[in-house]
């Protein structure tokens, strides 16, 4: 892998009088002013690899991978559109470094390149990028606004009955793939999905309690009977002499029938013993078993994760932590204060929070040694005295008014820069899908900036 492109770009014409070309020229030239970007994605394109792999002559550079990342984000293209296109746009060919005598990439290496970059490197990236927007003077940090949202899994609403049934298909499919390929026997497999199917369908379509517990019944008992012969089909392929490729397999089938054997539990509990289960304690998908069960309001469950946001006075999104679980926003407030004196060296002057953050312990902890933060402002007072949080009810006032900002910022991030789902498998593919649109985001802010004063 190599990080920058080596050879000399050819001549090639480049639309200058649209406002979108320009917006990627001047991200481009941000890209260039801080080659440290480019390193760090070259560390994780080159990790486990030997140095003959590193030295393709046609592979992606890291400077490439980073540029399709922003092109795909800002767009919302998928990777087969992102193929498309960045060989098509004469302007995306420029900004992707892309020659007009080079044919591209196919879709499937741009998803092998770009998964690599761990959520880490993104946030060095964006720490990066919030230097240069320090240098430029578009951000200092000194007033900070702070906030949560929740993104999305990629996954169906979850229900007992689709997640027994999902369980069913994907154990039959890779107990049919062992017998199938390699060969390994496994007694008394049949496949069961039709079965699974209609009982799932009874479930949802039942008139009654009575009728609805029977097909639950039987639905789980075809789920015994499969997950019995997956871990038939794990001794099998222990004991057998067969290929090492299918050692490959029992992984697969072991974690799908752990997870299995929780789907199993949790409803013989809620629908056979009528208990109820924790939500930290829920399997709410077999594909993306992290996935967190998020209550808003007690009104909005939400299936995906918890994300807390830290955005400056420029609309840069300065910080971003993703929580595992549903904590209580209170306990993120001076964590997420922290955290900004690890960016910036030193604690912001002004912070304003939502309501939810709110409580005396956190104002007391943040207006003591070693923060001394002088104004601290909460949406909502909860019992507080607006001159025990600022100067003056005046500050206080303004500060309100400026944490609003925030909620503009989320809805950009969610609507534009596709942060409302991760469309990513994976609880590290999560994280990075996050990090990478922040910082696509925030990278089309300093361009905005910049070419406002202009």
């Amino acid at each position: 892998m190599r990080e920058k492109w080596q050879k000399q770009m050819p001549l090639m014409a480049h639309i200058l009088d649209h406002p979108q070309s320009q917006e990627l020229e001047v991200i481009s030239a941000i890209i260039d002013a801080n080659p440290t970007i480019c390193r760090h994605i070259l560390q994780d394109l080159n990790r486990g690899k030997s140095a003959s792999q590193r030295a393709g002559a046609k592979g992606m550079s890291a400077d490439q991978v980073l540029r399709c990342v922003i092109v795909k984000t800002l767009f919302g293209f998928t990777y087969e559109e992102l193929a498309f296109h960045i060989v098509d746009s004469r302007s995306l060919r420029w900004f992707c470094r892309i020659g007009m005598t080079e044919e591209g990439f196919q879709k499937s290496a741009l998803n092998r390149n770009i998964k690599v970059i761990s959520d880490r490197t993104w946030e060095m990236i964006n720490r990066d990028i919030l230097g240069f927007a320090k240098q430029e003077k578009i951000e200092k940090g000194r007033k900070v606004r702070t906030d949560c949202t929740c993104v999305e899994s990629n996954i169906h609403k979850p229900s007992d009955s689709t997640l027994l049934y999902d369980a069913v298909r994907v154990l039959t499919r890779l107990i049919r793939r062992s017998r199938d390929q390699f060969g390994v026997k496994v007694p008394g497999f049949s496949n069961h999905n039709r079965r699974a199917k209609r009982r799932m369908l009874a479930i949802m379509n039942a008139k009654n309690k009575k009728q609805r517990k029977a097909a639950y019944v039987d639905l789980l008992k075809i789920t015994g009977k499969v997950l019995d012969n997956a871990r038939t089909a794990v001794k099998a392929i222990k004991n057998s002499a067969v290929v090492p490729a299918a050692f490959a397999l029992i992984g697969d089938i072991q974690h799908f029938a752990d997870l299995t054997e929780k789907v199993i539990s949790q409803t013989q509990r809620r629908v056979l013993l009528g208990q109820s289960v924790a939500a930290a304690d829920k399997v709410v998908s077999i594909f993306e078993p992290h996935t967190d069960v998020i209550v808003k309001d007690r009104r909005d469950t939400i299936f995906g994760h918890k994300i807390c946001l830290t955005g400056g006075a420029s609309n840069l999104i300065l910080d971003c932590l993703i929580v595992e679980g549903n904590p209580a926003d209170t306990a993120l407030a001076i964590p997420m204060l922290d955290r900004q004196k690890q960016i910036y060296g030193r604690y912001p002057l002004k912070v304003c929070f939502d309501g939810g953050f709110a409580s005396k312990d956190n104002l007391k902890q943040a207006k003591a040694v070693p923060r001394k933060i002088k104004d601290v402002c909460f949406a909502k007072k909860r019992g507080l005295n607006e001159t025990d949080m600022c100067r003056s009810e005046y500050v206080y006032h303004r500060l309100r008014r400026f944490r609003a900002g925030i909620e503009s910022g989320i809805s950009w991030l969610k609507r534009c820069m596709g942060l409302t789902r991760c469309m990513w498998k994976g609880w590290h593919a999560f994280k990075s899908y996050v990090w990478s649109s922040i910082v696509a985001a925030n990278l089309l802010t300093i361009a905005r900036a910049k070419l406002a004063k202009t």
